[in-house]
């Protein structure tokens, strides 16, 4: 049963339903169409004062991997819960410091048309061994395009503002 929930309705419903003991605070609770994305803050590990930078990345990845094994069957029992209620699979991450990690996640398909020059593009990636398939090549599209779209829309409004500089600049309505 699918049903229309609001993302406060969501982050509401888990924050009530989750252990407090789980997360330092609420997890983070982001939705689409087809999954329900939990992603908690788990408290940093001490370590000895001026533990080198690969001992805490070590110890927090650590931490994320202890908290999954641990809390497995809760979590599934969460996500059946949630996956009744809401209509959608639920998928699990935790982070620890700077360090996220995200367990198993759906992988929805995407149905679109592409034109031979976008389908050059895809091609040209599985030729050069960048990616396996068509549908991996346009997947590692996406996430190139997510990983730099701060940059990308900063230069994409740059280039707005001078379009209308230039406009300005130019004859009065003809």
């Amino acid at each position: 049963m699918r049903r229309s929930s609001s993302s406060d309705e969501l982050q509401g419903w888990f924050a009530g339903r989750v252990p407090s003991e789980w997360f330092v605070g609420s997890p983070d609770v982001t939705a689409d169409r087809e999954e329900i994305l939990v992603v908690g803050m788990l408290s940093d590990p001490e370590l000895p004062e001026g533990a080198t930078p690969e001992a805490t990345a070590a110890a927090r990845l650590s931490r994320i991997e202890g908290f999954r094994e641990d809390t497995r069957e809760r979590r599934m029992g969460i996500a059946d819960e949630a996956q009744h209620r809401f209509g959608r699979r639920v998928s699990w991450g935790a982070r620890c410091g700077d360090d996220r990690k995200l367990f198993t996640t759906v992988s929805a398909p995407a149905m679109t048309r592409l034109r031979m020059p976008e389908r050059r593009v895809l091609d040209t990636l599985v030729d050069a061994g960048v990616a396996r398939s068509r549908s991996h090549a346009l997947a590692w599209c996406v996430r190139l395009v997510a990983d730099k779209q701060d940059e990308w829309l900063k230069d994409l409004r740059q280039a707005l503002t001078d379009v209308e500089k230039v406009r300005g600049e130019g004859p009065a309505n003809v």
